[in-house]
Protein backbone atom coordinates (compact mmCIF):
# COMPACT_ATOMS: atom_id res chain seq x y z
CA UNK A 1 0.00 0.00 0.00
CA UNK A 2 1.57 3.04 -1.25
CA UNK A 3 -0.46 5.88 1.75
CA UNK A 4 0.27 3.69 4.81
CA UNK A 5 -1.18 6.76 7.03
CA UNK A 6 -3.21 9.49 6.00
CA UNK A 7 -3.71 12.57 8.02
CA UNK A 8 -7.27 13.95 7.38
CA UNK A 9 -7.59 15.16 10.89
CA UNK A 10 -8.57 13.74 14.33
CA UNK A 11 -7.05 10.68 16.20
CA UNK A 12 -4.12 7.94 13.44
CA UNK A 13 -4.80 4.95 15.12
CA UNK A 14 -2.22 3.34 12.88
CA UNK A 15 0.80 4.88 14.64
CA UNK A 16 2.45 3.84 17.62
CA UNK A 17 0.90 6.90 19.57
CA UNK A 18 -1.77 9.12 17.20
CA UNK A 19 -1.15 12.21 15.22
CA UNK A 20 -3.50 14.82 14.82
CA UNK A 21 -3.34 17.21 11.54
CA UNK A 22 -4.61 20.10 11.56
CA UNK A 23 -4.65 22.90 8.11
CA UNK A 24 -3.11 25.42 9.78
CA UNK A 25 -4.83 25.86 12.77
CA UNK A 26 -2.38 24.23 15.41
CA UNK A 27 0.38 26.27 14.01
CA UNK A 28 -1.35 29.46 13.50
CA UNK A 29 0.76 31.60 15.56
CA UNK A 30 3.96 29.70 14.36
CA UNK A 31 2.74 30.35 10.59
CA UNK A 32 2.24 34.11 11.30
CA UNK A 33 -1.48 33.86 11.48
CA UNK A 34 -4.78 33.07 9.08
CA UNK A 35 -6.37 29.93 9.34
CA UNK A 36 -3.96 27.99 6.46
CA UNK A 37 -4.47 26.01 3.42
CA UNK A 38 -8.23 25.07 2.13
CA UNK A 39 -8.72 21.39 1.03
CA UNK A 40 -10.74 22.38 -1.66
CA UNK A 41 -9.64 20.77 -5.42
CA UNK A 42 -10.88 23.85 -6.93
CA UNK A 43 -7.51 24.95 -9.48
CA UNK A 44 -5.33 27.88 -7.90
CA UNK A 45 -6.24 30.88 -8.62
CA UNK A 46 -3.62 34.01 -8.58
CA UNK A 47 -6.38 36.33 -7.75
CA UNK A 48 -7.02 34.47 -4.70
CA UNK A 49 -4.54 32.80 -2.40
CA UNK A 50 -6.59 30.56 -0.26
CA UNK A 51 -8.35 28.73 -2.97
CA UNK A 52 -5.72 26.36 -4.20
CA UNK A 53 -5.40 22.72 -3.85
CA UNK A 54 -3.97 21.95 -0.39
CA UNK A 55 -3.51 18.06 -0.20
CA UNK A 56 -3.83 16.01 3.64
CA UNK A 57 -0.33 15.26 4.82
CA UNK A 58 0.09 11.53 4.85
CA UNK A 59 3.28 9.23 6.26
CA UNK A 60 4.74 6.34 4.06
CA UNK A 61 4.86 2.82 4.96
CA UNK A 62 7.91 2.34 7.64
CA UNK A 63 7.99 6.46 8.19
CA UNK A 64 5.78 7.03 11.19
CA UNK A 65 7.91 6.15 13.77
CA UNK A 66 11.38 5.16 15.25
CA UNK A 67 12.59 3.09 18.08
CA UNK A 68 15.74 2.18 20.15
CA UNK A 69 16.11 -0.95 21.87
CA UNK A 70 18.71 -2.11 24.77
CA UNK A 71 19.17 -5.27 22.86
CA UNK A 72 17.79 -7.32 19.74
CA UNK A 73 15.18 -4.49 18.34
CA UNK A 74 11.81 -5.97 18.86
CA UNK A 75 11.78 -6.74 22.21
CA UNK A 76 9.36 -4.04 24.16
CA UNK A 77 10.84 -5.32 27.48
CA UNK A 78 14.00 -3.73 26.33
CA UNK A 79 12.61 -0.27 24.20
CA UNK A 80 14.68 2.16 25.38
CA UNK A 81 12.47 4.95 23.63
CA UNK A 82 10.73 5.62 20.28
CA UNK A 83 10.03 9.10 18.36
CA UNK A 84 6.52 9.87 16.42
CA UNK A 85 4.57 12.46 15.20
CA UNK A 86 2.06 14.37 17.86
CA UNK A 87 0.67 16.62 15.46
CA UNK A 88 1.20 17.78 11.60
CA UNK A 89 -0.50 20.93 10.28
CA UNK A 90 0.16 22.14 6.56
CA UNK A 91 -0.76 25.75 4.76
CA UNK A 92 -0.71 26.38 1.03
CA UNK A 93 -0.54 29.37 -0.75
CA UNK A 94 -1.35 30.16 -4.71
CA UNK A 95 1.41 32.94 -6.16
CA UNK A 96 0.72 35.24 -9.19
CA UNK A 97 2.33 32.93 -11.26
CA UNK A 98 0.31 29.68 -10.31
CA UNK A 99 2.96 27.94 -8.58
CA UNK A 100 2.06 27.04 -4.61
CA UNK A 101 4.14 27.81 -1.71
CA UNK A 102 3.66 24.69 0.87
CA UNK A 103 4.67 25.65 4.80
CA UNK A 104 4.38 22.33 6.98
CA UNK A 105 4.40 22.16 10.48
CA UNK A 106 5.41 18.92 12.71
CA UNK A 107 5.30 18.12 16.39
CA UNK A 108 7.22 15.41 17.44
CA UNK A 109 7.28 13.41 20.71
CA UNK A 110 9.48 11.22 22.12
CA UNK A 111 8.46 8.37 24.98
CA UNK A 112 10.93 6.58 26.94
CA UNK A 113 10.21 2.73 27.22
CA UNK A 114 11.09 0.35 30.10
CA UNK A 115 14.70 0.22 29.54
CA UNK A 116 14.94 3.93 28.52
CA UNK A 117 16.30 7.03 30.40
CA UNK A 118 16.08 10.65 30.47
CA UNK A 119 18.22 12.12 27.74
CA UNK A 120 18.28 14.32 24.44
CA UNK A 121 17.46 12.22 21.37
CA UNK A 122 17.70 12.77 17.10
CA UNK A 123 15.04 11.98 14.87
CA UNK A 124 15.69 12.86 10.63
CA UNK A 125 12.55 14.08 9.77
CA UNK A 126 11.77 14.33 6.10
CA UNK A 127 9.33 16.66 4.65
CA UNK A 128 8.55 16.64 0.78
CA UNK A 129 6.49 17.63 -1.60
CA UNK A 130 6.07 14.51 -4.65
CA UNK A 131 4.25 14.59 -7.93
CA UNK A 132 3.31 10.88 -9.32
CA UNK A 133 5.47 9.62 -6.90
CA UNK A 134 8.78 12.27 -7.68
CA UNK A 135 10.04 14.41 -5.47
CA UNK A 136 9.25 18.03 -6.40
CA UNK A 137 11.17 19.29 -3.13
CA UNK A 138 12.49 18.05 -0.31
CA UNK A 139 14.24 19.07 3.18
CA UNK A 140 15.58 17.18 5.76
CA UNK A 141 15.78 18.58 9.70
CA UNK A 142 17.17 16.57 11.92
CA UNK A 143 15.39 17.46 14.98
CA UNK A 144 16.46 17.16 19.17
CA UNK A 145 13.89 15.99 21.17
CA UNK A 146 14.59 16.17 25.19
CA UNK A 147 12.77 14.23 28.07
CA UNK A 148 14.16 15.64 31.33
CA UNK A 149 14.86 14.01 34.06
CA UNK A 150 11.51 12.74 36.04
CA UNK A 151 9.22 12.71 32.73
CA UNK A 152 8.30 9.57 30.32
CA UNK A 153 7.94 12.08 27.13
CA UNK A 154 9.16 15.09 25.37
CA UNK A 155 7.77 16.76 22.95
CA UNK A 156 9.44 19.14 19.76
CA UNK A 157 8.38 21.20 17.11
CA UNK A 158 10.11 22.19 13.25
CA UNK A 159 8.59 24.20 10.56
CA UNK A 160 9.63 24.03 6.88
CA UNK A 161 8.36 27.20 5.48
CA UNK A 162 10.17 27.04 2.40
CA UNK A 163 8.55 24.00 -0.05
CA UNK A 164 7.05 25.36 -3.49
CA UNK A 165 5.43 23.56 -6.11
CA UNK A 166 5.46 24.43 -9.89
CA UNK A 167 2.82 25.57 -11.82
CA UNK A 168 2.50 22.81 -13.60
CA UNK A 169 1.99 20.18 -10.81
CA UNK A 170 -0.12 23.04 -8.41
CA UNK A 171 -2.67 20.17 -8.67
CA UNK A 172 -2.70 16.97 -8.04
CA UNK A 173 0.88 16.81 -5.97
CA UNK A 174 1.16 15.36 -2.25
CA UNK A 175 2.57 16.29 1.06
CA UNK A 176 4.90 13.90 2.52
CA UNK A 177 6.29 13.76 5.64
CA UNK A 178 8.51 10.72 7.09
CA UNK A 179 10.64 9.80 10.28
CA UNK A 180 13.50 7.96 8.88
CA UNK A 181 16.65 5.99 9.97
CA UNK A 182 17.91 5.44 13.98
CA UNK A 183 17.21 7.99 16.47
CA UNK A 184 19.99 8.34 18.75
CA UNK A 185 20.91 9.67 22.05
CA UNK A 186 23.81 12.14 22.69
CA UNK A 187 25.84 10.18 25.40
CA UNK A 188 28.01 12.98 27.56
CA UNK A 189 31.54 13.43 26.28
CA UNK A 190 34.24 10.74 27.46
CA UNK A 191 37.99 10.91 27.08
CA UNK A 192 39.43 8.30 25.27
CA UNK A 193 42.99 7.51 26.70
CA UNK A 194 45.50 7.05 23.85
CA UNK A 195 47.29 3.76 23.13
CA UNK A 196 50.13 2.87 24.36
CA UNK A 197 52.87 3.84 21.82
CA UNK A 198 54.09 0.43 22.22
CA UNK A 199 50.74 -1.41 20.99
CA UNK A 200 50.65 1.16 17.89
CA UNK A 201 54.62 0.24 17.07
CA UNK A 202 53.30 -2.98 16.85
CA UNK A 203 50.13 -2.79 14.64
CA UNK A 204 52.42 -1.02 12.37
CA UNK A 205 55.11 -3.88 11.72
CA UNK A 206 54.36 -6.03 8.93
CA UNK A 207 54.11 -9.30 9.61
CA UNK A 208 56.98 -12.45 9.11
CA UNK A 209 56.63 -14.03 6.09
Amino acid sequence: MRRALIIVGGLVLAAPVAARAESGGFFKNMFGGGEGGSSSVTAPRAQDPDDVYCPPVFVPDGGAAIQAFAGAAGDKTRLRHQIVFARLSRECKARPDGSVAVRVGVELRALLGPAGAAGRFEAPVTIAVKYNEQPVMARTHRVAVSVPAGAAQGEATVIENDLSVPADKAMGYDIEVTLAGAARAKPAARRRKPAPAVAAEQSEAPADP
